[in-house]
């Protein structure tokens, strides 16, 4: 293990790297200590100089689909000593609460600040035995061979460049990634009809607390999320009419419009951590994921809608399927090309489906009659929340989601229309009509 700021110029020239990735934040820490166990040798780059750094602009809640990858790093453990807090989601939308399974079938989500998250991955990361950790480089271009990308030049703030080579080139550098922009691999952008606003709030829990509390409003959206510090995260996503309240007092038209919501979290009573933070613009971006020599992983390949809050576990679940796909690879007992099919082929099969739900719902639409239907029947059946929660924490897929959750729904709304006509017919039949 090596941490620099100031990188070493002979590194990248004088021995062929396994992987240099670019952006040490939780895709690229999380791919760097999946390859460095598979026994490949890893430059992690930076262009921030500060190891404390950290995404500022986040809800930071981590899925359970990514739980099992956080055990299998061997994250879950630190994070829970850092005051990482368990919880599941409990859901106001329709006029009804859809609350957590009693039985649930899948692991709680996790709550960590990223403000102790990402420091804590990056560490980690710096640990490893074969990975390098660069700090206050930032990508300017790629070094090719013909098509294949063999490498990145990277450059200090003092205008020192260097050259990084390896097998593989892993763009981790966010939503915004200039790895992907240099490589010029196809890019396709969703349109985003809400923004958000968020801020952290010390005072009495929320209702359900440790749980995350999230109104759907039918387009517009709140949340209220417990985590470490006996903070709460709150957050606003209304559509994008109600933008010129918030740009005028951000931090009062956080509190006003959470404090409205039905059932309201007591974040009136609560005081401000720190600076309200915003979100104006969060168009949906999808980058091809893979070229000759290069692989994108976290939000460099896929930057979707943070309402769903599936960002922070598809950065590290899409890191451990790039090492899972490219270890052989990397360790020459097989083709490079043949790993990166194999992981382009893994993201889109994990991904591709929620995604595309996603960036039908993030332009602020209402709810189609299906979604209608499973939400409101949710709220009376506890076999469908739990469905629908497998689906919310991306445990199961839309497909699977449908073809489960459409028959309790029908069933639900049956036995609803039973009640109510049971109802009527008890009723006193009105004296003028005797």
């Amino acid at each position: 293990m090596t941490e620099s700021s100031t990188g070493n110029g002979n590194v990248g020239s004088k021995r062929e790297n396994g992987a240099v990735i670019v952006g040490a934040s939780l895709a690229g820490c999380a791919a760097a200590i999946a390859l460095a166990r598979e026994g490949a040798r890893v430059v992690l780059v930076d262009q921030r100089p500060e190891s404390s750094a950290f995404k500022r602009v986040c809800s930071h809640y981590i899925q359970a689909s990514a739980v099992p990858t956080l055990e299998r790093l061997g994250l879950l453990e630190p994070m829970l000593d850092a005051g990482a807090v368990r919880s599941r989601g409990r859901i106001w939308t329709l006029g009804a609460w859809i609350e957590p399974p009693a039985k649930s079938r899948v692991p709680a989500g996790v709550n960590l600040r990223r403000e102790r998250l990402d420091p804590l991955i990056r560490a980690r990361a710096a640990q490893m035995p074969g990975v390098e950790l660069m700090l206050g480089w930032g990508a300017q271009e790629l070094i090719r061979e013909g098509d294949r990308t063999c490498g990145v030049v990277v450059r200090d703030r003092s205008g020192e460049s260097i050259e990084l080579r390896g097998k593989l080139l892993v763009g981790a550098d966010g939503r915004d990634s200039r790895v992907a922009k240099l490589s010029g691999v196809k890019r396709k952008t969703y349109p985003h009809g809400r923004f958000a606003y968020g801020g952290y709030f010390e005072g009495p829990k929320p209702t359900g607390s440790p749980d995350a509390s999230l109104w759907f409003l039918d387009p517009d959206m709140a949340a209220a999320f417990p985590t470490d510090s006996e903070l709460t995260f709150y957050a606003a996503m209304p559509s994008k009419e109600r933008l010129p309240e918030f740009k005028e007092d951000p931090a009062r038209a956080l509190v006003d419009f959470v404090s409205r919501v039905p059932d309201a979290p007591p974040i009136a009573s609560s005081r401000l951590i720190g600076a309200v933070q915003g979100k104006l613009d969060m168009t949906n971006v999808a980058h091809a994921v893979t070229a000759p020599g290069l692989a994108l992983i976290g939000d460099a390949a896929l930057a979707t809608d943070p309402l769903w809050g599936v960002g922070c576990g598809w950065a590290l679940q899409s890191a451990e399927w790039l090492a899972d796909s490219l270890a052989h690879a990397l360790a020459g007992r097989e083709d490079l090309a043949r790993g990166l099919a194999r992981y382009s082929r893994r993201h889109r099969r994990g991904l591709r489906r929620h995604a595309a739900m996603i960036h039908d719902y993030a332009g602020a639409r209402p709810f189609s009659p299906p979604e209608r239907l499973l939400f409101s029947a949710a709220a009376e059946s506890e076999r469908l929340a739990e469905v629908m929660e497998a689906f919310g924490t991306r445990c199961i897929g839309p497909a699977q989601m449908m073809v489960r959750g459409l028959p309790l729904a029908l069933l639900a709304r049956a036995r609803r229309g039973r009640s109510q006509v049971a109802r009527d017919d008890a009723r006193p039949e009105p004296a003028a009509a005797r």
